[in-house]
């Protein structure tokens, strides 16, 4: 009885140590008396016991690698201490377990020496421009180097750079001085612009006023020409009226009749304007223009 308790305990341990279950996105390295002998992939496995074991377990997923901050001295001598992450798979479980002791250390220290590497290339104003480049320098040097550890990198990003407290205040004051002068450059061009508009419209104005008062000295002056010829015209017509009336029988005479009654009416006037008597030098030509004017009102009243 109690040798059968035995075997079936043996059974039992011999049963537990060659059946392997290997989870989904997982490999597990299987050494037989000491050496490599395969890879488990994920499912159910047998393993002979006491002379295989399962030496290495991998999991295959995208691990997140923090890489410790560090101080990195750009190529203009400041100190910039910069902290990030590393991102990374295993993709060759046989090769992780035997290429390297400690394949995370390794990538750890490779990632911090390569950064201290690419920062030192360059000026501190260009490690803020340039993460982009500073990651892709540091995936394409781990990567090279990984691949004989059996492990890819996929990616590596900075999480911050931090300069000396002195730095920041400089680059704050800067920051301050650049923003100043924009906004200064910015009020110059609106007063610029402020004067252009308003000497722009002036301009217009001028120019429209200069328009007006030509149009209106052109309206006037061809106001001006049609009074002169309606003048004209007028009397024109008037001279035309008085002529055809002269060659009337009786014209003559009343023509002579009105200038010798503008005469003396003339005359008359003349001796008002002072109270000095004007007496005509002649006085025959008045005494013939009255009797003329007398001889022609006779013979109108005869008529």
């Amino acid at each position: 009885m109690e040798i059968a308790v035995v075997v079936a305990v043996i059974a039992v341990i011999f049963i537990i140590r060659s059946l392997k279950i290997v989870p989904q996105q997982n490999a597990w390295v299987v050494e037989r008396l000491g050496k490599y002998d395969r890879t488990l992939t994920p499912g159910l496995s047998l393993l002979v016991p006491f002379v295989d074991r399962v030496a290495y377990k991998h999991s295959l997923k995208e691990v997140p690698l923090d890489v410790p901050s560090q101080v990195c001295i750009t190529k203009d001598n400041t100190q910039l201490q910069v902290d990030g992450i590393l991102y990374f798979q295993v993709t060759d479980p046989m090769r992780a377990s035997y290429g390297s002791s400690d394949y995370l250390m390794a990538i750890t220290q490779l990632a911090q020496t390569t950064l201290r590497s690419v920062v030192g290339k360059m000026e501190l104003d260009r490690t803020f421009e340039e993460r982009d480049l500073i990651n892709a320098s540091v995936v394409n040097a781990l990567d090279e180097a990984a691949m004989t550890w059996g492990v890819k990198v996929l990616r590596y990003e900075i999480k911050d750079l931090t300069p000396p407290a002195e730095i920041l205040r400089s680059m704050q004051a800067q920051i301050t001085a650049e923003r100043e002068k924009r906004a200064l450059i910015a009020a110059s061009e609106g007063r610029r612009q402020e004067q252009i508009n308003i000497a722009t419209g002036e301009r217009e104005a001028f120019i429209a006023r200069s328009e007006g008062e030509k149009q209106a000295e052109i309206n006037n002056a061809l106001g001006e020409a049609a009074a002169i010829t309606a003048v004209a015209d007028a009397t024109a017509d008037a001279i035309r009226k008085i002529a055809a009336a002269i060659q009337q029988p009786g014209g003559e005479q009343a023509v002579q009749l009105k200038v010798a009654e503008k005469a003396v009416e003339a005359y008359g006037q003349l001796a008002k304007t002072n109270n000095t008597m004007i007496v005509p030098g002649n006085m025959s030509e008045v005494s013939a223009l009255i009797g003329t004017a007398m001889g022609l009102l006779g013979k109108g009243g005869k008529t």
